[in-house]
């Protein structure tokens, strides 16, 4: 081990756990039956043109189909149109997507099959305002969500009761055609119906349960959205409603599964690994000072774990925005981190969005060791103000810490990697 640059090996396990989500190898082994009729594939996220790449290649009959993922994220198909639209803000490109998608469900009879290839990032890729609301209604629902440090499932919860296409009603309106999806799972506990907000896959969480997120999490939204999600219109379809009861739902690539492979890439390389959960929420700064403490531990007293070790642990932690400075919830974590652990030697660490981008920059994350905060220093950083506003990516890319690998075109969630040699 003591021969290998760390953020070398660090960067070999994030491509392995990557890999393991690889929309080629996934979707081959989740291929649904051929139908009578027609294949219609529709999709959303920041994995979808891959994953409709990959479909493509796999599939051998006829196809019709349209899906939608970020700017810069689209990939080569043939017969699947790409539409690429704004995240994690909503824009007018994800509205006509939306309205497209739609469409391209009407009509169906029980004899078609509806492809659906959903990965995170959807719900910001699908802007389907209800009722009377607007594009600038959704969007200022989403800027509260992501300023308000709520969790990931309860954000998608209220998303779905604003929303003429998520909660199931983008399946809903396929009836009676079958509905098969293909999940990539960014949801820690890997819910298929919190995923992009499930636009083909209902769930229980009701307008109660939306409300009750936005008084606890004091968000302040528009009069307009708050008078719809009052409204019974605003309910979305039950998971019972017989109109998906033929339908099927297939999770293809997690954050499990991806911490395991890259475990497994660790000890083929000779280091030992541990996987803490694949499900960690909280504040970012938080789990970031937690897993210091950890880190430290293994580095100074030589337990829970015995060193060399890779401890990894996946999920979604939030960002409480205190100020507008530039960074994303992984390089918040790792700023933490690094000031949990500075001074302390033999501790490498990369935080990183396995989608490849964290917050709204190109980065996916960044790499810290115990004197990351001594050369922010060298630099004229004070970590802990920059910490405190909200700055991480201005802090490591003073000291040439990003991490960019650029769309990796899948995405299972952040992924925490802390080498102790």
């Amino acid at each position: 081990m003591t021969e290998i640059d760390p953020k070398t090996f660090l960067t070999s396990i994030f491509n392995a756990a990557v890999a393991a989500a690889d929309p080629e190898r996934t979707i081959r082994d989740h291929l649904p039956a051929k139908p009578k009729g027609r294949t219609i594939v529709v999709g959303a996220g920041k994995g979808s043109a891959q994953m409709a790449a990959a479909f493509e290649k796999a599939w051998d009959g006829p196809i019709d189909g349209l899906v939608v993922t970020r700017y810069g994220y689209g990939a080569k198909c043939e017969r699947i149109e790409i539409i690429e639209a704004a995240h994690p803000v909503p824009d007018a490109a994800g509205l006509e997507a939306s309205r497209r998608l739609l469409a391209k469900v009407q009509g169906l009879t029980e004899d078609d099959l509806v492809v659906a290839l959903i990965s995170g990032g959807g719900s910001a890729l699908l802007p389907s305002p209800a009722g009377s609301l607007t594009l600038a209604d959704e969007i200022a629902v989403n800027e509260a969500l992501l300023a308000s440090g709520a969790p990931i499932a309860l954000m998608n919860t209220i998303r779905k009761h604003v929303s003429t296409i998520k909660g199931g009603r983008l399946a809903a309106a396929a009836y009676p055609a079958k509905v098969v999806s293909l999940v990539v799972s960014d949801i820690p506990g890997d819910n298929p119906a919190m995923v992009a907000s499930g636009p083909t896959v209902p769930d229980a969480g009701s307008r109660e349960d939306a409300l009750a997120s936005i008084a606890a999490y004091g968000m302040k939204l528009p009069a307009s959205v708050m008078a719809h999600i009052n409204s019974p219109a605003a309910d979305a379809p039950r998971a019972d409603d017989p109109r998906f009861s033929r339908n099927e739902v297939h999770l293809i690539a997690s954050a499990g599964v991806s911490l395991e492979a890259a475990a497994a890439e660790a000890r083929r390389q000779g280091v030992e690994a541990v996987i803490l959960s694949d499900s960690i929420e909280g504040e970012a700064r938080e789990v970031g000072g937690v897993h210091a403490a950890i880190a430290r531990e293994v580095a100074t007293r030589n337990r829970p774990f015995p060193k060399p070790v890779l401890i990894l642990s996946g999920g979604e932690t939030t960002v409480t925005l205190r100020a507008k400075g530039k960074g994303g919830r992984n390089s918040e974590f790792l700023l933490a981190f690094a000031i949990g652990i500075n001074g302390t030697q033999g501790i490498h660490s990369l935080a990183a969005d396995t989608d490849g981008i964290d917050g709204s920059e190109d980065n996916a994350g960044a790499f810290a060791d115990g004197s990351t905060v001594s050369r922010m220093r060298a630099a004229g950083i004070d970590a802990k103000a920059m910490l405190a506003g909200n700055n991480a990516w201005m802090a490591f890319n003073a000291t040439g810490d990003l991490f960019v690998p650029g769309p990796t075109g899948t995405n299972v969630n952040d992924l925490r990697a802390i080498l102790v040699r």
